[in-house]
């Protein structure tokens, strides 16, 4: 198998598909994940593909400025829908302790995934996507992105996040996963990482045998 062919499913390697680790689980929430071209680009440790393949109720566009995307103003438009954006905001509705199901319509919250700096950029330019409410959550955690260097420890990957707000719908009586959907959620997170590590370690090994010893301090 040629190892540079790219699985069209998970976007990775063929050699490295995480395909076959997802546990989809299937919500009344609907995710729509807005992922940013240079996200994209990241087929090797980008966790946006996973978090869609792992969200049977969820859908995936790419782009920067989505003010004229027809699919997800159709989404904003719909009155059976009560959409929100998951993002970090003194007015936000915090998960921690409030709920946010309405009865008659069906929860949709949008979900960037790109680099701080990015989001900045793509709400700048989807007044359609900044003008919704906003909903977050705190949390304790740190990051098991071992391979990608988070802006601050309280950061996390875009499917770690819905991890979360999967977590807090559940305690809040708005989502009703059980534990082991729950928990087998970010298996093809946690085996990309392994799998990188592995990969950082053979390479590291390599390097170290073909380094003569006098200068193998400085690896």
């Amino acid at each position: 198998m040629n190892s540079r062919e790219k699985c069209f499913k998970c976007y990775r390697p063929q050699s490295s598909c995480m395909c076959t680790e997802v546990r989809a689980v299937k919500t009344k929430t609907k995710f729509i994940i807005l992922m940013h071209p240079k996200e994209f680009k990241k087929i090797k440790n980008g966790s946006g593909h996973l978090s869609h393949l792992s969200l049977e109720n969820s859908e995936l566009f790419i782009g920067i400025d989505f003010s004229d995307h027809k699919a997800v103003n159709a989404l904003i438009g719909d009155e059976n829908n009560s959409c929100y954006l998951l993002y970090p905001d003194e007015h936000s509705l915090k998960l921690n302790n409030e709920k946010i199901t309405k009865a008659t319509q069906q929860t949709v919250i949008f979900i960037l995934d790109s680099t701080w700096a990015c989001s900045v950029k793509m709400l700048a330019s989807s007044k359609n996507i900044l003008n919704l409410p906003k909903v977050s959550f705190e949390h304790n955690r740190s990051s098991n992105f071992q391979i990608k260097e988070q802006p601050a420890k309280e950061f996390l990957s875009t499917i770690e996040s819905i991890h979360c707000v999967l977590e807090l719908l559940c305690e809040n009586e708005d989502e009703f996963l059980t534990q082991k959907e729950l928990e087998g959620f970010l298996n093809p997170f946690e085996k990309m990482i392994a799998y990188q590590l592995g990969r950082i370690d053979t390479h590291a090994d390599l390097v170290r045998y073909k380094t003569p010893k006098s200068k193998r301090k400085y690896l």
